[in-house]
């Protein structure tokens, strides 16, 4: 089972936006037949099985095992990945492209940046995987709060300056170069925690 698998493929990622579906996979982080599920999700087996069935069609879920109980083979299914990601190859002809522009400060072109990471990283660990052999990747994630719009602006500019000196000082463009990586940096606020009202009652400490 993958940590996380990108869908490209246009059906099955409208058949994972299913809330039934949705569910169905969260379950299936751990084996599971259409009877076990039934209770789980609080539907007759034959309509999960029903489900299990386009979901297996789409490669979302695959056959661990199959049970022999009497007359009845029982089988047993397990999601393929622990979470799932839809990559913009999903929705090509409306996928955001980042060569239309390239403004560092859009917050728009930020998006089209993300958007081509998550294509490029879902078939770059799809052929790891196959190759059963590890992908060499790099990512920081932290959070830094300025005091005003100039602080971020000159924070902004001095990240630049010195990621342009570190290109310049590893990266190789002579003929028989090795393998091509690509350098994303972003910065963009953090989300604020939604507000709790007033009169919502807070939990007393013990």
């Amino acid at each position: 089972m993958l940590d996380i698998e990108v869908i490209e493929d246009p059906a099955a990622a409208e058949a994972s936006l299913d809330p039934i579906r949705t569910r169905i996979l969260q379950e299936l982080a751990e084996p599971g037949s259409a009877t076990q599920l039934s209770v789980k999700v609080g539907l007759p087996r034959q309509k999960v099985n029903y489900h299990l069935k386009a979901l297996e069609r789409h490669g979302l879920v695959r056959l661990v095992e199959e049970r022999r109980k009497g007359n009845v083979t029982e089988r047993v299914l397990q999601a393929t990945a622990a979470s799932y990601l839809i990559s913009p190859v999903a929705l090509a002809s409306v996928a955001p492209d980042p060569h239309r522009f390239s403004d560092r400060f859009s917050a728009f072109w930020l998006l089209a940046l993300a958007g081509r990471m998550v294509q490029e990283m879902g078939k770059l660990i799809a052929g790891a995987a196959a190759a059963r052999q590890k992908l060499a990747t790099f990512a920081i994630d932290g959070e830094i709060t300025f005091r005003t719009a100039a602080d971020r602006a000159a924070f902004a500019e001095e990240l630049a300056v010195a990621v342009t000196h570190l290109v310049d000082k590893y990266h190789d463009g002579g003929p028989g170069a090795g393998r091509k990586h690509r350098l994303v940096v972003a910065l963009h606020p953090v989300l604020k925690a939604p507000a709790v009202p007033k009169d919502t009652p807070q939990t007393p400490l013990t």
